[in-house]
């Protein structure tokens, strides 16, 4: 089976991985190029992979450019793959494919369509999600499934956590959706649109902590945009701080104080009050200086 694979995210490495293992390596592999590598937070390059396998490798920053649909025409591919890919596959490029476009996301469609799932995902309290693989049509994240995995969303997930079950189920379900796809009857399980909602893009500067909301929400916020993504952040004396972890203090109601105040260290960080009158002890964080806020010292929205 000849097949052309698009990505530039880790979970793209995953997958052609995966395809690679079970001999199916792609004739072709398109992916961003390295200089543009800002695009995503999570960004990897799929060049050095494809080569070693074998695979044609195609760089652009535009996946439905003539270039790149030429470049596809000439390997007339059986099956597409589109992994990890920011951008909207129009038909031109859907249609190249003999028997079609796949497409993952990493949510139980219809739910969750759209952009930066897995820290919306936390966001909103989740307690279920899945692994989705579907048929690319016009629409976004709207075509019918081919496959899905739910799985439970723990309490204390993190953006990490969450995004490692989704790449191990998706190293799995590739191989699958090829299996499937060569019996010549492949699932096609329409979505209901009754039931889908939408996601809207995130910036790195949305990981920007409200010190007013609960201890609960601040937290949320910590987990969902961590690592692999831009993370949480605050200002302290002018200074950004990113904070990549923290624990809710068990001694709810121990500190009276301002709202994004330090209110004292701990052996593994230090406190903040929060708006609900709770505090988060802070675990681990990043500053241009190493150094812990001082006590009594006060969390702002913004650098000045």
């Amino acid at each position: 089976m000849r097949i052309v694979f698009v990505g530039a995210v880790e979970s793209s490495v995953i997958a052609l991985e995966a395809l690679i293992r079970m001999g199916c390596a792609p004739t072709l592999v398109v992916t961003l190029p390295p200089e543009l590598a800002g695009r995503h937070s999570d960004f990897a390059d799929l060049g050095a992979m494809g080569r070693t396998a074998g695979c044609a490798i195609r760089y652009t920053a535009d996946i439905n450019h003539p270039d790149v649909l030429e470049a596809m025409t000439s390997v007339e591919p059986d099956l597409t793959f589109v992994i990890g890919w920011s951008q909207v596959c129009r038909q031109p490029f859907r249609d190249l494919a003999r028997l079609g476009t796949i497409g993952f996301h990493p949510a139980a469609l219809p739910r969750l369509r759209g952009r930066a799932v897995i820290p919306w995902t936390i966001l909103r309290g989740e307690e279920v999600t899945g692994s989705t693989l579907f048929w690319l049509d016009e629409g976004i994240d709207s075509g019918p499934v081919l496959l899905q995995r739910l799985f439970a969303v723990a309490a204390d997930e993190t953006a990490r956590s969450l995004y490692a079950k989704h790449t191990t189920n998706l190293r799995e379900m590739v191989v699958e959706a090829v299996t499937l796809v060569e019996t010549d009857n492949p699932p096609r399980i329409e979505q209901d649109d009754d039931q889908a909602s939408y996601c809207a893009k995130r910036t790195a500067e949305d990981g920007l902590i409200d010190w007013n909301a609960s201890a609960g929400s601040v937290l949320r916020l910590i987990r969902a945009v961590g690592d692999p993504y831009p993370g949480a952040f605050s200002f302290y004396d002018g200074e950004r701080i990113r904070i990549d972890a923290a624990l809710e203090f068990e001694k709810a109601g121990r500190y009276i104080g301002l709202v994004g105040q330090v209110q004292c260290y701990s052996k593994r960080g230090f406190v903040v009050l929060c708006g609900d009158g709770a505090c988060i002890e802070v675990l681990a964080w990043a500053s241009p200086t190493g150094s812990r806020p001082a006590v009594h010292g006060r969390f702002h929205p913004h650098a000045s």
